[in-house]
Formats: C-alpha cells, sequence, structure tokens
C-alpha cells in the first residue's frame, strides 16, 4: 500500500513579493507565484504523480495554489477539502506592516522572536507553538486517516502551518524548526510505514 503525503506551500503572493506580515489577510498570488505552482504541479505531473483528495486552508493564495497544481495534474475536479485548522500563523498586529519597518521599530531581535521562536506571540497573534497546536489534532482527525487508508493525499497551505507539520513528521526539535525555511511552490514529498511514521522524503525543486 502507498502512503503518500505531499506537502506545497502557496506560490509567492503579492505581500511575500512587498515583504509584508500576511498571516491570516488574503492576497493573491502574484504572477510569478501563479509560474511556481504551475512549475510545482509539472513537477509531481512528470514523476508521475496522481492524489485521491487534497487539502487546502481557508486563504485565497492556498487555494489558487491548490488549483492550479491540480490543474497541470489533469485533477482539476477532485475532491478538496478546505479548513483553517491549516490556514498560515495568525501574526495578529503585525499582519500588513512591512517586515523592515518592523525591525526599524522594535528592534531585529525582537522581530526575530516574533518570525522564527517556537513559543513567543507576537502581538495579538499566535506563536509556532500555537500553530502546531491547531494543525496537529486536524492532521491527525482529518489527513492522516486518508494517507493510511492508502488515498494519495495533497496539502497545499501555508509556510508556518507546514513548518508546524514537518516538526512533527520530520521529528524536528523546536531550535531546528525555528532554522526551518520552505520555499514557494515546492512539493516534499513523504511516504508513511504502517506505525504513521515517515519511511521516506523527497524534495521535488527540479
Amino acid at each position: 500500500m502507498e502512503r503518500l503525503l505531499v506537502l506545497a506551500r502557496h506560490g509567492q503572493s503579492d505581500w511575500n513579493k512587498k515583504n509584508l506580515f500576511t498571516g491570516w489577510k488574503d492576497p493573491e498570488l502574484t504572477e510569478l507565484g501563479v509560474e511556481e505552482a504551475q512549475l510545482g504541479g509539472r513537477r509531481l505531473k512528470a514523476r508521475g504523480y496522481q492524489f485521491d483528495v487534497a487539502f487546502t486552508s481557508a486563504l485565497t493564495r492556498a487555494q489558487h495554489t491548490c488549483r492550479i497544481m491540480l490543474g497541470e495534474l489533469g485533477q482539476e475536479g477532485l475532491p478538496t477539502i478546505a479548513d483553517a485548522a491549516i490556514n498560515e500563523r495568525d501574526y495578529g498586529d503585525l499582519a500588513g506592516l512591512n517586515k523592515d519597518d518592523a525591525r526599524a521599530r522594535w528592534g531585529e531581535e525582537q522581530v526575530f522572536l516574533w518570525r522564527r521562536s517556537y513559543d513567543v506571540q507576537p502581538p495579538g497573534g499566535e506563536s509556532l507553538k500555537d500553530t502546531v497546536a491547531r494543525v496537529l489534532p486536524y492532521y491527525i482527525r482529518e489527513i492522516l486517516p486518508r494517507v493510511m487508508r492508502g488515498e494519495r493525499v495533497l496539502v497545499a497551505a501555508h509556510g508556518n502551518s507546514l513548518r508546524a507539520l514537518m516538526m512533527v513528521l520530520d521529528g524536528m526539535t523546536t531550535e531546528e524548526v525555528s532554522k526551518l525555511e520552505l520555499p514557494t511552490g515546492i512539493p516534499f514529498v513523504y511516504r508513511l510505514g504502517e506505525d504513521t511514521r515517515v519511511i521516506s522524503k523527497e524534495t521535488i525543486d527540479q
């Protein structure tokens, strides 16, 4: 039985391009973001991947990425489940602010803690620890059972919601996950064993 789980961060969004904290705000993909999603889908197609179900967040940039990838695979009508449980981390009061402006206002060290620490919350927002607490139960309840039944699952989501999931899948420490950067539009292919643990992982970046 193939227990296939593919994770992909959405393509570049307009706010990524403008260097803004995005969080639960809902900007669209840029032209580059569309191209990144197309390329990710084509790379999956070139390796023969097909899916039985897709999951995405409640945010437009992830949903658009998911549709583009499925279109490249010729699977436009694939059942797709959208849920806010795998939304990007909520950046609270920082959402919409330029990251360089935030560093000038609060200092490099403070902004780094808000962005990359495991358990420090930005004002009015979520830490990565909070994001793990939101994403992991949804994964266990909704996504993992399908993978374990042999369904081939695509998840198109966000940098921090996927970092939260990868922390668990890859057995990363809080220090290791703080250094994890996920490129936009790049699929990560996991295969799971009978015990739900990862038996292989591949990055589809060429």
